[in-house]
């Protein structure tokens, strides 16, 4: 499983990969800066994940991001943005490009975790307990609570974005936000969830068959936060 790290500042890319090679066996690699990543892509790479600053020379992360994701080789790449701007702006403009996700600096390896989760060993079928999926991200009951939430409030938003999608006939960029939600689900240790979102056939979707998985997912999200909730009143 390869793994792309592209940051012009040799210590913060040195401090990135060490807390990659914490959360299992990965093939690390790295570009010095956005040139030399797109150069690596254009000759063949394909990272499961790209994690890349934002501010470098000759290219800019920002502009990485926008090459990645209109090709359509590279497009469904997870692309997190390394930063320590969060300014609306800017967010804005990565949002509009299709960004994956943010790290921001100084790193936090809770946070690196979060996004190799679901390149991890693939969970045994079925939902993880909340006690093992809090252990395996290094996290508390609260916090988990909290993953939950957002995951959820994600889905509500890109049920409407996937309806659009499909009714415009761009079935395949609706299979890219389903394959971003499965990642959702494996990070969550909602097995079965995911499953069902790997579970569509081959050719164009069915808005019908997409709009009762996401039902699904909905309610393995819920029935998750409440056990999570069982444990914190038996605590």
């Amino acid at each position: 499983m390869k793994v792309l790290v592209v940051d012009d500042d040799v210590v913060s890319r040195m401090v990135l990969m060490h807390l990659i090679d914490a959360c299992g066996k990965f093939d690390i690699l790295e570009a010095e800066d956005g040139e030399d990543a797109w150069q690596q892509m254009a000759d063949g790479l394909r990272p499961a994940i790209c994690f890349c600053d934002l501010r470098m020379p000759r290219l800019s992360g920002m502009d990485l991001l926008a090459r990645v994701k209109s090709d359509s080789a590279l497009g469904a790449m997870p692309f997190v943005l390394v930063t320590s701007a969060n300014d609306s702006a800017t967010v804005g403009q990565a949002e509009g490009l299709g960004v994956d996700g943010y790290l921001v600096k100084p790193f936090q390896g809770e946070q690196v975790k979060t996004y190799m989760a679901p390149f991890a060993p693939a969970p045994t079928p079925g939902a993880e307990t909340a006690q093992a999926t809090m252990q395996r991200l290094g996290i508390n009951g609260e916090r988990l609570l909290v993953y939950l939430g957002g995951f959820q409030a994600q889905l509500t938003s890109a049920s409407g974005d996937i309806a659009a999608l499909l009714a415009g006939g761009q079935s395949s960029q609706a299979r890219v936000r389903l394959e971003r939600l499965h990642a959702g689900c494996l990070t969550l240790g909602l097995g079965e969830a995911a499953a069902i979102l790997r579970g569509f056939p081959e050719g164009t979707l069915d808005d019908e068959q997409v709009r009762d998985a996401l039902g699904e997912t909905v309610r393995a999200v819920m029935h998750q936060s409440e056990a999570v909730k069982r444990l914190q009143r038996a605590a």
